[in-house]
């Protein structure tokens, strides 16, 4: 009877030894699978707002997500403003190429006219053709670009008009510095001090620069970005 006794306790100690190796492992399993599964998510979730805060993440580092223009010379004041439409606009460190929502396009022989839903804001639920430094939507830039742009291609009456970088600087200075076009000499106001009155004027056409329908991240900021980007406009123009 006492060697029965033994052997059971000696099989049922085994089976509590195997039983906990085995719950241990388990929940050791476990913790690493969950482990896991957090990592995942915490990447999905940065990746996802990586993507949708693109737009600002030069700030406040870096020039404000304002990069010089590519465009050469010109009135400092009116470059400054430029910087500052970029930074309400199209705050990237490569913003040319950029379509809403933060795709972009490597062919910028024309306006790329690609109409990307809206997914935030008073017309959610649209779309958007707007690209580029400026954001310019396609009908706008086939305007102003008719209007400004300094080498077309083409004859007769056909016309290309190229979306390079230069050719979307020379685009946006030309008509910012074409008082009959907004009615007001800009640089003249811009020297004067009336940057809240150029913003205001300016909020018709791009939507963020604090008078408009669309205020941002940004849009605060833009004063401070104007005065930093105007001393550096400064600086160059000696």
């Amino acid at each position: 009877m006492e060697r029965s006794s033994s052997l059971w306790k000696s099989i049922s100690l085994k089976f509590q030894e195997e039983f906990f190796r085995k719950s241990t492992l388990r929940n050791l399993l476990a913790s690493i699978g969950a482990l896991g599964l957090m990592v995942l998510l915490l990447e999905f979730y940065a990746g996802q707002w990586a993507q949708r805060s693109h737009i600002f993440s030069n700030y406040p580092t870096g020039t404000h997500g304002t990069p010089p223009l590519v465009m050469k010379g010109g009135d400092p004041y009116i470059r400054a403003l430029m910087r500052t439409i970029t930074a309400s606009e199209a705050n990237d460190s490569e913003p040319y190429s950029l379509l809403y929502g933060g795709e972009r396009i490597s062919d910028l022989s024309r306006h790329p006219e690609r109409c990307v839903p809206i997914v935030a804001g008073p017309n959610v639920g649209n779309c958007t053709t707007a690209a580029g430094r400026y954001q310019f939507i396609n009908t706008t830039w086939d305007n102003m670009a008719q209007r400004y742009h300094p080498g077309p291609s083409g004859f007769l009456f056909w016309k290309n008009y190229s979306f390079e970088p230069e050719y979307q600087d020379e685009v946006v200075y030309r008509w910012l510095s074409d008082k009959q076009a907004w009615g007001v000499d800009i640089s003249d106001e811009l020297r004067r001090g009336n940057l809240s009155n150029v913003l205001r004027r300016l909020s018709g056409t791009w939507t963020s620069l604090g008078y408009g329908i669309e205020d941002n991240a940004m849009t605060g900021y833009l004063p401070g970005v104007y005065k930093r980007m105007l001393r550096e406009e400064l600086a160059k123009a000696g």
